[in-house]
Parts: structure tokens; C-alpha cells; sequence
């Protein structure tokens, strides 16, 4: 009776860290991004906003997809590792070596990837070739 109630006990347990991890996990990712133009000579666009929770939560997009930090050549990001703002090492006004300016590596990223999507799956709704209806016109 007692080992019944011990493993009973075990499994409530790790059922419980195991939603509290979720939860936590699930707590770090903000609803919405708003990726601005800050930082550069004209503000030709407007800022892009998006659904960065739909992103990760029901698209199933890793985060190591979009974020990254570049060591030799190499991603080194970990999924939990503190996310650095883009901005960080892409400048908005000038490509620096391998590193995109920020405007190009925000592009590159989600066009391609959208149309890797359609590829897979016409039926999929991930725009990549009208990109003017994303900006917010200030």
C-alpha cells in the first residue's frame, strides 16, 4: 500500500514540474514583436509587427530559426540562452563584414522562410512576395 502511495505521489510530482516548466517556457515568449526602424537615416516603411507567441506556440517556429549568435562560423544559440536585440550586430545603416545590415537580415530571414513554407504547402498562408502589406505606415 505504501510504495502504491509513494509512486502515486512521484507521478503527481513530476506531472507538476513538468506543467510548471511549460508554463514558465511558455511565460518568456511575448505575445507580439514590433521590429522598428530605429536607427536609421529615414524611416521609409513604418515598423512590422509580429505575432511572435503564433509564431512559436502554433506555427511550432524554433527560436534558433530567427535568433542566432554566430561564433566561427557556427550558431551557437541554445534554446533558453537571453535573446540579444538584432541591433546588437546588425547595424541599420551599413553591412559590416558577413553581418547583414539590419533591414536585409530581417528580410532575408522571414522571406525565406515563409516561402520555404508555401513551398512545402501551397495551401499555407505565409506571404512572401507582397512584403508592403506588413509595415505599419506611421
Amino acid at each position: 500500500m505504501k510504495k502504491g502511495i509513494w509512486n502515486l505521489g512521484v507521478m503527481v510530482l513530476a506531472g507538476l514540474m513538468f506543467l510548471g516548466v511549460g508554463v514558465l517556457t511558455a511565460a518568456d515568449v511575448p505575445d507580439e514583436v514590433t521590429i522598428s526602424n530605429e536607427g536609421y537615416k529615414t524611416d521609409k516603411k513604418g515598423p512590422v509587427k509580429l505575432s511572435h507567441k503564433k509564431h512559436a506556440e502554433e506555427y511550432k517556429v524554433n527560436c534558433l530559426e530567427c535568433h542566432h549568435k554566430y561564433e566561427n562560423g557556427k550558431n551557437i544559440l541554445k534554446k533558453g540562452d537571453p535573446i540579444e536585440k538584432c541591433g546588437k550586430c546588425h547595424s541599420p545603416l551599413k553591412k559590416e563584414g558577413k553581418v547583414l545590415k539590419l533591414n536585409l537580415a530581417y528580410h532575408k530571414n522571414c522571406k525565406n522562410c515563409h516561402k520555404k513554407i508555401v513551398e512545402q504547402d501551397s495551401s499555407k498562408n505565409a506571404p512572401f512576395k507582397k512584403c508592403s502589406d506588413c509595415p505599419q505606415k506611421n
